[in-house]
């Protein structure tokens, strides 16, 4: 009975510590926010990087410390720049990233189209 007892508890224990707690789930959504500079194509919070580890840490301390979301980000930004954020502000600084996939697109239809119309006239001018 004690040792049964015993079991529960700990199962109970172990149970409790897994939940997370508030700054715990604070920390990790900002950390979704985030890009991690490393792999460029995770957030912080699915990265397996060593420097997102690092940079979750950080969140984590600045959240128990009792910064706001805005500071935080603010701190993000200032250390790695714009591109750390996975929605960038508009700005000259940041156009490339917000429509540099559209003038690729763009210029590569331009160029499709150039192809195809001369294609044409030279199909046109053979006999």
């Amino acid at each position: 009975m004690i040792r049964r007892c015993a079991l529960i508890f700990l199962v109970l224990l172990a149970h409790a510590h897994a939940q997370d707690s508030p700054n715990d789930a604070r920390a990790r959504q900002l950390a979704e926010h985030f890009r991690c500079v490393v792999c460029q194509n995770q957030s912080l919070a699915d990265s397996n990087a060593s420097l997102a580890a690092d940079l979750r840490a950080r969140i984590r301390e600045q959240v128990e410390q009792g910064a706001s979301d805005e500071q935080i980000q603010a701190y993000m930004v200032r250390r790695y720049g714009d591109f750390v954020l996975y929605r960038p502000p508009v700005k000259p600084v940041t156009w490339a990233l917000w429509f540099g996939p559209l003038a690729v697109l763009l210029a590569g239809a331009l160029a499709m189209a150039r192809h195809i119309r001369r294609a044409r006239s030279t199909r046109r001018m053979s006999p």
